[in-house]
C-alpha cells in the first residue's frame, strides 16, 4: 500500500508483517490506516523530516495514487493518523530494528578491517524533544548544576533524549543503540550494546566509558576493547613493561577496596605533538607483538566515524535544529528508532552503490545528503520506476 523506495527493498513488507505479528499489532477488523501503512508512515516521517503528517502521507503513497493502484482509498485526516501512530507505539519499530541491523561489511572489505578486526566505535548523543510535561517528566533536560555561592544555569530550553549507539566504523552503520533519559550516564546505558558485540569485532570508546563494571559487560561477549582513559581515573601501575613502550596491568572498581578482583588489561600513553595533550588508551589487545602499540594509538582516530555517523542522522537527516515534534515519550521513541532505521537504509544502500563503481569506493567518499535526496526522490517514483536491483544514485564528495 505504499512505495518508499529503499526502504521497502531493506525493510520488505514480510518482514514488517512478522513483526507487527510478534508485537500483537495485526489487525482484527479492515482500517484506514493498518499496522503496515503506519509502519512504512513513521519511516517516511524521518525520510522526509521535518515534514509534518499529511505532507508525509502524501508523499509516503503518491507513487501508488499515480498509477491508480489505492483505489477508493481515501487520504486520512491528521486526528487519524494521530491515533494509528498510538495504536501502534514504539515497540514494533524497535523490533525492526533489532532484527534488521547487522554489520554491513564483509571480508573484502579491508576498509573495514584492522589486523583482521572489525572496528567498531561507541558513543552517545542527545536529540531535542517537544517541550512537554511528559516528555520532560520521562526524559529530562539539561539543567547544568550550579557551584557552591554562584547563580544556577538556565535550563535548556527542551527535554532532550540520549541515545548512546554501536557503530560499524567502515560503513557508518548504527547496528545497536539504547534510548535513555538525558541524565542517565552513557558508560551505565553502553553496557546493554553488549548484545551487538562479539568476537572479532575492535570496538572503540571515548573517554567518559572505561569502568570496570563496562569493561567487564562489553568483554563478556568475546569482543576486544580499545578505550580511552579520562584523566588519572586509574594509577595503572605497571605489571610487566613491554618494548614498544606499553605496559600490562590491572584495573580495580570503586567497590573493590581489597583489591580481589582485577582486570588485566594493556596501557599506553602519547601525545599527538610533543607538549600537547596526554593520551592514554587501555586495550585487551595484550600481544604487543601482533598488535603493535603506536598502530593502535593511530587507529584510535577511526573513533570519530561514530561522530560523523551522528552528524549525518541529526543535522542532515533529523535536520539541523529539528525538534522531534511527538508529544508523548512512546512518540518520542517511535520517531528515534525510526529515524535510525532510516540511517540504517541508507548505508545499506551507500555500501551498494560504492561496491557498484568501477573503483570499489569507499563509503566513505560518498556524500551522505546526496544519497538522502536520492532516496526521498525515489520515494515519489511509481513502484515501476525503480529498479529494487539498483542502487541509490550517489555519488563521492568533492
Amino acid at each position: 500500500m505504499v512505495s518508499v523506495g529503499l526502504l521497502t527493498r531493506v525493510y520488505p513488507a514480510r518482514l514488517v508483517d512478522e513483526v507487527l505479528e510478534v508485537c500483537g499489532r495485526v489487525e482484527r477488523r479492515s482500517r484506514l490506516l493498518p499496522a503496515r501503512l503506519m509502519m512504512y508512515f513513521v519511516l517516511g516521517m524521518a525520510l522526509f523530516s521535518p515534514d509534518p503528517y499529511l505532507e508525509v502521507m502524501r508523499k509516503t503513497t503518491f507513487g501508488l495514487r499515480q498509477i491508480g493502484l489505492l483505489g477508493a482509498w481515501r487520504e486520512p485526516s491528521k486526528p487519524s493518523i494521530f491515533l494509528a501512530r498510538q495504536r501502534l507505539g514504539a515497540e514494533p519499530l524497535r523490533e525492526l530494528f533489532t532484527r534488521a541491523a547487522v554489520p554491513l561489511a564483509g571480508p573484502a572489505d579491508t576498509w573495514a578491517f584492522w589486523r583482521g578486526l572489525r572496528l567498531m566505535a561507541v558513543d552517545g548523543t542527545c536529540v531535542d524533544l517537544a517541550d512537554t510535561a511528559a516528555n520532560d517528566e520521562e526524559f529530562g533536560r539539561h539543567g547544568g548544576r550550579p557551584k557552591a555561592g554562584k547563580e544556577p544555569y538556565k535550563r535548556a530550553a527542551f527535554p532532550q533524549a540520549k541515545i548512546v549507539g554501536l557503530v560499524e566504523c567502515g560503513t557508518h552503520a548504527v547496528i545497536d543503540a539504547v534510548v535513555s533519559a538525558y541524565a542517565v550516564h552513557e558508560s551505565l546505558t553502553a553496557q546493554g550494546l553488549a548484545r551487538s558485540m562479539g568476537p572479532g569485532m575492535l570496538v572503540l570508546g571515548d573517554r567518559g566509558l572505561p569502568g570496570v563494571d563496562l569493561w567487564r559487560a562489553w568483554k563478556a561477549s568475546g569482543a576486544d576493547l580499545l578505550l580511552r582513559l579520562a584523566g588519572q581515573r586509574y594509577k595503572l601501575e605497571p605489571d610487566l613493561l613491554l618494548p614498544d613502550g606499553s605496559w600490562i596491568t590491572t584495573i580495580h572498581g570503586y567497590q573493590d577496596r581489597r583489591r580481589e578482583h582485577g582486570i588485566q588489561v594493556r596501557a599506553l600513553r602519547y601525545q599527538l605533538d610533543e607538549g600537547q595533550e596526554t593520551y592514554t588508551l587501555l586495550t585487551t589487545l595484550l600481544d604487543h607483538e601482533h598488535y603493535p602499540g603506536p598502530e593502535l594509538a593511530a587507529l584510535y582516530t577511526e573513533r570519530w566515524e561514530v561522530e560523523t555517523t551522528f552528524k549525518e542522522l541529526k543535522t542532515q537527516q533529523i535536520g539541523a535544529g529539528t525538534v522531534l515534534a511527538s508529544k508523548t515519550p512512546d512518540g518520542i521513541l517511535q520517531q528515534i528508532w525510526g529515524h535510525l532505521l532510516v540511517h540504517y537504509a541508507l548505508r545499506v544502500h551507500m555500501l551498494e552503490a560504492a561496491r557498484a563503481n568501477a573503483d570499489a569506493l569507499d563509503p566513505d567518499r560518498l556524500s551522505f545528503t546526496t544519497c538522502l535526496r536520492a532516496a526521498r526522490r525515489i520515494a515519489l517514483m511509481p513502484p515501476a520506476g525503480f529498479s529494487p536491483s539498483s542502487p541509490l544514485p550517489c555519488t563521492p564528495d568533492a
